[in-house]
């Protein structure tokens, strides 16, 4: 019996979309099932960090999405702290402010384009697992219900994922900030920043522009914290602008409020048979930061080319199984990071505030401090365990280094395969029966090691070219690692095509 499509992901939030545009790009048949009817025009999640920029850049529509936003360098925060993303060493030193729907957009456009089938109104109501096929049930709009046969099912359906419930896959964790206001309204003061964040007693508000005469608004005040049912009231939010602001900025027109309360939660891992999670369904935390669309849409980019290479037959053994061995412990990561963030912003009596302020204010002047801070942040400074004797640079971000031909490493990325980057050309026939897994390229300048890069834009494996004897040229030096480029598309490609593999 042949399936429907090799894998079916529940969720149209940017997570499922990026993972339903790289498996489409791969030539996995694919479907999305959303149980909204229509795309969602809310805000929701409204920054992109530096990587995930990155990422879409990898993709080509890091222009789109930046064409409906606003960038910001510097973040301030708890009185005189500020962050400065302008070094960040990325072509996107800021993070860019803009509402989720645009990213949103942005991906289905671009997972439609390639041949993703994606289809609101139908609703996951439950699966069956089985060795060689997972048989998902779906509800469409009109009521009718069908039956998906896909080789992979992915949750990617939020904070409350009916494939992680169904699953009966626990999902620890605890409330730790109740009743947060949001709303996107109109300013007739423009704020003195671009961003504001700070808090005043018992008050904590944040300002953020959308670049298009809306703001988005996030107020709290630990003294009134009805239940998430109670409708919010615009005179609720310009109260407590005003105590933390002293200004309510003139706000009016709120197209959208909402009140909701923070989780910390991780599924203990990603996967269980055939059934895979990503997003909010694997993993929620406090908005601090702005980590969480930007976390789960690097949970896409992981996921997307380990899976397409499984369906396809040639992942080496293992290979999606290090989907959870590399994502999990990001996703503690930035559960303990925005949560420090969280708890530090919340401190309570004013003694305390003005100690913190202070101490975050002191904390920013330091470079070394801040550099950590920002890269942090940013999602720059991210990287994946490797073997205790690899080259220092493998599981490292990739830097878009320049190549030859006046063409980016990240261009190179855009259809999906790995990047094998050296400094000359490559030994003759080391890329034989890898052509439709690496693309071969060629540095701009003179980097010192040959690399692959993996198609989410991390080394998969380096070595050092300048260790080379004292006479040898760079492309001797190349040559020299013949053996080793092989060994490394062996253990990162899976086996050469077989017209490829010459006889014994």
């Amino acid at each position: 019996m042949t399936n429907d499509v090799d894998v079916a992901i529940a969720g149209a939030g940017p997570t499922g979309l990026l993972l339903a545009g790289d498996l489409a790009r791969a030539g996995v048949r694919c479907t999305v099932l959303e149980r909204r009817i229509e795309r969602s025009g809310l805000s929701r999640a409204f920054a992109v960090h530096a990587r995930t920029l990155e990422q879409l850049d990898a993709r080509g529509v890091a222009e789109q999405l930046i064409a409906t936003g606003i960038k910001v360098s510097e973040l301030r925060f708890l009185g005189n702290a500020a962050l400065n993303l302008s070094s960040l060493p990325s072509r996107f030193a800021y993070v860019l402010v803009t509402p989720q729907h645009q990213t949103e957009r942005v991906l289905e456009e671009r997972a439609r384009a390639l041949g993703a089938d994606v289809r609101y109104g139908s609703t996951v109501t439950g699966f069956t697992d089985g060795p060689d096929a997972v048989e998902v049930q779906v509800r469409d709009e009109d009521g009718t219900t069908r039956l998906v046969r896909a080789g992979w099912l992915v949750g990617a359906d939020g904070m409350h994922s009916a494939v992680r419930e169904r699953m009966g896959m626990p999902f620890p964790g605890k409330a730790v900030v109740r009743s947060v206001m949001l709303a996107d309204v109109r300013l007739a003061e423009s704020p003195a920043d671009v961003m504001t964040m700070n808090t005043a007693g018992d008050f904590f508000c944040l300002v953020a522009p959308f670049g298009d005469g809306w703001y988005r608004v996030i107020a709290w005040d630990r003294s009134n914290q009805p239940p998430e049912s109670t409708p919010v009231t615009l005179d609720e939010i310009r109260d407590v602008t005003r105590q933390v602001l002293g200004t309510d900025l003139g706000m009016s027109d709120p197209r959208w409020m909402s009140r909701f309360h923070s989780d910390e939660r991780q599924v203990p891992r990603y996967r269980a048979g055939r059934v895979l999670l990503a997003g909010d369904a694997a993993h929620v935390h406090s908005p601090a930061g702005g980590q969480g669309m930007n976390t789960s849409i690097q949970d896409a980019a992981n996921l997307g080319w380990k899976l397409a290479a499984t369906v396809q037959g040639w992942a080496p053994e293992g290979l999606l199984d290090t989907y959870d061995a590399e994502r999990h412990p990001v996703g503690e990561q930035v559960l303990r990071t925005s949560g420090a963030i969280l708890r530090v912003g919340l401190t309570g009596p004013p003694p305390l505030v003005n100690a913190r302020n202070l101490l975050a204010s002191a904390a920013t002047r330091i470079p070394v401090a801040a550099r950590t801070a920002a890269r942090e942040i940013s999602g720059i400074g991210i990287s994946y365990p490797a073997p205790r004797d690899a080259h220092p640079l493998t599981g490292k971000r990739a830097a878009d280094l320049p190549l030859a031909g006046s063409r980016r490493l990240y261009e190179a990325l855009r259809d999906g395969r790995f990047v094998l980057a050296a400094d000359t050309p490559l030994p003759a026939g080391a890329l034989d029966g890898y052509g439709d897994r690496v693309a071969p390229v060629i540095s701009a300048g003179t980097t010192g090691t040959t690399k692959l890069v993996r198609p989410d834009a991390y080394i998969a494996w380096a070595v050092g070219n300048a260790a080379r004897r004292g006479g040898d040229t760079w492309q001797e030096a190349t040559d020299e690692h013949a053996d080793e480029i092989r060994g490394a598309l062996a253990r990162w490609c899976g086996r050469p095509a077989p017209s490829a593999i010459r006889p014994s």
